[in-house]
């Protein structure tokens, strides 16, 4: 059953009582709520940064953190686990610094969360039946339903029964304290029918729940019910498309399902290893990591609240010791400001290395994962000697493997040119290049991988004589880079490659009719793994490994905000450059 996390306290009880009927919050509330339901990153984020200020500037600590909590689920729903963790570290850290003791079940229910999303069932439910526990104790009862949904997140394959009889404790509890969630308890339970093969019951109770979507209720579970209800009426290609366009990252487990109800039991375990074959290995170390940097922090809260007394007492007698040599404290103090500060200044040095090597971990094992799945997926293949497949079906699979070593070779091949450009300064310029040659050079480079509906050319303004001094083979890969990057956007159209002279300087573009750049955007995209759209190929490291060679021979890239549509990007190379022009252009300067 896919899994879907759902809002955390929307409604708290103890700690917002002022707050329960206070009409800006909860048109904030319900504003959150339907963004979160529908995935709206660009609704939730801004609302709920709203919310978050109004709770404080009312000094309510308890909704304000209900709130940091909401936006870490979005994120694990939205699969950045890497960054709901970091925020889950940040809010670990500042309740056991505060000291909010009826608070801190906060912190449980994230770890929960990573514990599930790693596997880790057992872990995750002794993580949530202890939030249970401490709600109980300080009566959050409002809070409680989302708590027993994760539950049944966990509970619903292991025990479908006990799934149900949570799902209607739930159900209990929201009916009594917050009747809002009835609605997103009572779809919940309709999906475990069909997950359970129950179809007429599923049927039944989607009925139900389109009476209440006209009635305005909104559920987190809304697109998983259109997904089932086609695959229930018959329709399952329709839902399997569905699935994989709505569902994320999560939609090939609910795939599999779908097939496995229809009968295709072929399709059903194709469905179902694609998608085990595709988690990354890389994200579970993190999540691992996450758990044990959460668990540290419950630790930590434990261990300083004993000990916070002794050191006050123990700081206190050395200041007054330090009172008796006030001269020299002048000067102490002064040495450690320094000191500190420089350590502060290699902390932050070393802190900022680690980001970019987390960056750097996540980006490369995101983009080698796919082509490493499909050459050890062929290569099994082929190795089958009960393999029926005809040559042709052979050479298929060889030449699949063949592509995708190829675009790992190339991936580490750009990481490891952007660091040696990154690490070396102004390159040698002692080639003489003929421009237009080397445009002609590059188009017939790409001839063979341009798409059908997309056509490349030159137009130069240049003779074909013209020459600069410069490093051929620095500006070849600075230009096939871009050329290699408009390829990638250019669905359909053309890729134009332009040059020309322009006080005494060469400008060489390379333009594109495909889906362009935002303006907001024309300084960001030459930062290293920053990617426009996340599902295209490669690391993000194309443009900043462009303009690195551009740099290192004195010039300069950048992206021309006026051109439309498609996009524009233009090399300058400055007039010390030129080495030699036309002899049509001497006569004339002459």
């Amino acid at each position: 059953m896919l899994t879907v996390f759902t809002i955390i306290c929307l409604n708290p009880v103890k700690a917002a009582n002022d707050l329960k009927d206070d009409p800006r919050f909860k048109e904030l509330r319900d504003s959150m709520s339907r963004a979160f339901n529908d995935a709206d990153s660009a609704r939730f984020f801004p609302i709920i940064y709203r919310l978050e200020e109004y709770c404080l500037s009312k000094n309510d600590l308890h909704a304000y953190y209900t709130q940091r909590c909401n936006e870490i689920v979005f994120l694990m729903n939205q699969q950045h686990i890497y960054e709901a963790y970091t925020l889950a570290y940040k809010l670990s850290s500042e309740l056991r610094e505060k000291g909010l003791e009826k608070e801190m079940y906060m912190a449980y229910n994230m770890l929960g969360h990573i514990n599930h999303y790693c596997g880790n069932n057992a872990t995750a439910k002794e993580n949530f039946y202890h939030v249970i526990s401490e709600m109980e104790k300080y009566g959050y009862w409002e809070s409680m339903p989302p708590i027993y949904m994760n539950i049944v997140n966990v509970e619903l394959d292991d025990d479908p029964d006990e799934a149900i009889r949570l799902l209607d404790r739930a159900k209990e509890i929201a009916k009594k304290y917050s009747p809002e969630r009835v609605f997103d308890i009572e779809t919940r339970k309709i999906l475990s029918y069909y997950n359970r093969g129950d179809i007429p019951r599923f049927l039944e109770g989607y009925k139900e729940y389109k009476k209440g979507v006209d009635e305005g209720k909104s559920t987190v579970h809304g697109r998983s019910m259109e997904v089932y209800y086609l695959a229930a009426t018959g329709k399952t290609d329709e839902a399997v498309a569905l699935a994989a366009r709505d569902l994320g990252d999560e939609g090939g487990e609910a795939i599999s399902l779908i097939y496995e109800h229809a009968g295709r039991w072929e399709d059903a375990y194709k469905a179902l290893h694609k998608h085990y074959t595709s988690q990354d290995s890389i994200t579970n170390v993190v999540l691992i990591n996450s758990m044990q940097g959460i668990r540290e922090q419950l630790s930590l809260f434990e261990a300083e609240k004993k000990t916070s007394r002794a050191q006050f007492i123990g700081l206190l007698v050395g200041i007054l010791l330090l009172t008796l040599l006030v001269v020299a404290l002048t000067y102490i103090v002064y040495s450690r400001k320094r000191h500190f500060r420089e350590l502060k200044v290699a902390y932050d040095h070393a802190l900022e290395s680690d980001q970019m090597k987390t960056a750097f971990i996540q980006n490369v094992s995101h983009e080698i994962r796919t082509p490493l799945n499909i050459i050890s997926g062929f290569a099994q293949v082929i190795s089958d000697p009960d393999l029926a497949h005809g040559t042709k079906e052979r050479q298929h699979m060889a030449d699949m493997i063949q592509k995708n070593t190829l675009q790992i070779t190339s991936l580490i091949d750009e990481v490891l040119e952007l660091s040696y450009s990154e690490s070396t300064n102004v390159a040698a310029r002692e080639d003489k290049v003929s421009v237009n040659s080397l445009l002609n050079e590059l188009l017939g480079d790409h001839h063979g991988v341009m798409k059908s509906d997309v056509e490349i050319k030159i137009e130069s303004s240049l003779d074909n004589d013209f020459i600069i001094l410069s490093n051929r083979t620095l500006l070849k890969r600075a230009v096939a880079t871009l050329i290699d990057n408009a390829i990638k956007n250019t669905p359909k159209g053309s890729v134009t490659l332009r040059a020309k002279a322009k006080e005494r300087k060469v400008l060489i573009a390379v333009e594109d009719t495909g889906s362009g750049i935002p303006k907001e955007e024309a300084d960001r995209i030459f930062d290293r793994f920053v990617k426009l759209d996340s599902f295209k190929e490669g690391l993000g490291l194309g443009l900043p490994l462009c303009r690195a060679l551009i740099e290192r021979l004195g010039g300069t890239v950048r992206l021309d905000t006026n051109y439309g549509p498609g996009a524009r990007f233009v090399i300058e190379l400055p007039n010390d450059f030129i080495a030699y022009e036309s002899s049509t252009n001497q006569s004339q300067s002459k």
